[in-house]
C-alpha cells in the first residue's frame, strides 16, 4: 500500500488534543496509579458480608417510606437492594469497558497520554467486573436462595453499543457521576454499614473519580465530531436507552420486590406488597437515572452542547422516566 492510499483509507485518528485536555489525561493517569487497588489484598482481605448489618442506606433504599417492617426486614430489604446494585454496577461495567476500549482507537497514533488514560480505564473497569463477580459467590452462599437478575450483561451490552458514541459517552457520563453521588452523600456518611460493603464502594469510587473526568473529555471531543443533526439522532438514542434502563429497573424492582416477601417468611397483605413494589421502583429509578441526569455536573454539560430544543426533548422524555421520588 502507498501512502496516498492509505491516508484515504486509514482512520480517522483524534491526534490533535488540546494542551489544557491532555493535561488532564496526565493528571488521570498519576490518579490512576496512586489509587489503584488489589481486589485480594485491599478489598476483600479475606472477609465476608457482615448480614448483622445495613448494605444500602436508607437515602438510597428509601426504606423509611415503608412503616410496617421490623428491624431485621428493614435491614434485609437494604440487602436485597444492596445484592442488586452491586450486580446493576457489574452489568454497566461490562458496556462501559467496552465503548472505552473502542474510543481508544480515536488516539492510537494521537495524544499518548489520552491513550493511556483510556486503557487504565478500561482494565479498572474489567477489575470492577472480577470484583461484583466475586461479591455475587459471597452473597449466594448467605442470602436466601431465588434472587433473579433480570437482564443479561452481554444482552445490554450490545443493545447499547449499536446507539450512537455520543448517546453511550453521555450514558456512561452520568453513570460514574451517580457512583460518586451516592458515595459523597449516603454511603460515606452511613455508620450502620456492613464493613466490606463499605469498602467495596469505597475503592470502587475512588477509581471511578478520575473515569468521570476522561468521560467528559470524550463526550466533547465528540460532540466536536458530530452536527447538529447528528447529534439530533444522539439525543434519540440517550432517551431510548435511559428507556431501556428503566424497564430493566422496573423488571428487577418486580423481582426484588416478590424475593424480599418471601424471604421474609410471613404474610403481606396485597397494599403492602404493592407497597414494597412501589417504593423499590422509586428507589430504583432514583439510584439508577434520577441521581444521574439531575447531578448538576451533568446537567452543564448537557446545557453547554446541545440546543435548547434538544435540551427540551430530553427533559419531557425524562418527566415520565424519572418523576419526582
Amino acid at each position: 500500500m502507498n501512502v496516498a492510499t492509505a491516508r484515504t483509507t486509514a482512520p480517522r485518528w483524534n491526534a490533535e488534543v488540546a494542551a489544557g485536555d491532555s493535561a488532564r489525561y496526565a493528571r488521570c493517569i498519576e490518579v490512576s496509579r496512586r489509587v489503584r487497588w488489589d481486589i485480594d489484598a485491599d478489598v476483600i482481605r479475606g472477609r465476608d458480608f457482615d448480614h448483622d448489618r445495613t448494605f444500602l442506606p436508607a437515602g438510597l433504599s428509601l426504606v423509611d417510606r415503608i412503616d410496617f417492617l421490623d428491624g431485621n426486614e428493614r435491614r434485609f430489604f437494604s440487602q436485597v437492594q444492596g445484592r442488586t446494585y452491586a450486580w446493576m454496577f457489574g452489568l454497566c461495567e461490562r458496556f462501559i469497558g467496552a465503548k472505552m476500549l473502542q474510543t481508544s482507537g480515536q488516539h492510537w497514533l494521537g495524544d499518548q497520554s489520552a491513550l493511556e488514560a483510556l486503557v487504565r480505564f478500561s482494565d479498572e473497569e474489567i477489575k470492577h467486573q472480577e470484583l461484583f463477580r466475586r461479591l455475587e459467590v459471597l452473597l449466594e452462599a448467605r442470602m436466601p436462595p431465588g434472587h433473579a437478575k433480570m437482564a443479561e450483561a452481554n444482552t445490554v451490552a450490545m443493545f447499547v453499543m449499536a446507539r450512537s458514541n455520543w448517546a453511550v459517552l453521555a450514558l456512561i457520563f452520568m453513570i460514574e457521576l451517580f457512583v460518586q453521588r451516592h458515595y459523597e452523600e449516603s454511603i460515606a456518611p452511613s455508620q450502620e454499614l456492613c464493613p466490606l460493603w463499605k469498602d467495596v464502594f469505597l475503592f470502587h469510587f475512588r477509581e471511578e473519580c478520575q473515569h468521570s473526568v476522561v468521560d467528559e473529555l470524550e463526550l466533547r471531543a465528540e460532540d466536536a465530531r458530530i452536527d447538529e443533526g447528528e447529534r439530533d439522532v444522539a439525543i434519540d438514542d440517550l432517551i431510548a436507552l435511559l428507556g431501556a434502563m428503566d424497564d430493566i429497573l422496573r423488571a428487577q424492582a418486580d423481582a426484588d420486590a416478590a424475593y424480599f416477601v418471601v424471604a421474609c417468611g410471613r404474610p403481606f397483605g396485597m397494599r403492602q406488597q404493592l407497597h414494597v413494589v412501589d417504593v423499590l421502583r422509586r428507589a430504583y429509578r432514583w439510584q439508577y437515572i434520577g441521581s444521574g441526569v439531575r447531578h448538576p455536573r451533568f446537567v452543564r454539560v448537557l446545557d453547554e452542547l446541545a440546543t435548547p430544543q434538544q435540551r427540551r426533548r430530553l427533559d419531557v422524555a425524562l418527566e415520565s422516566i424519572v418523576p419526582d421520588v
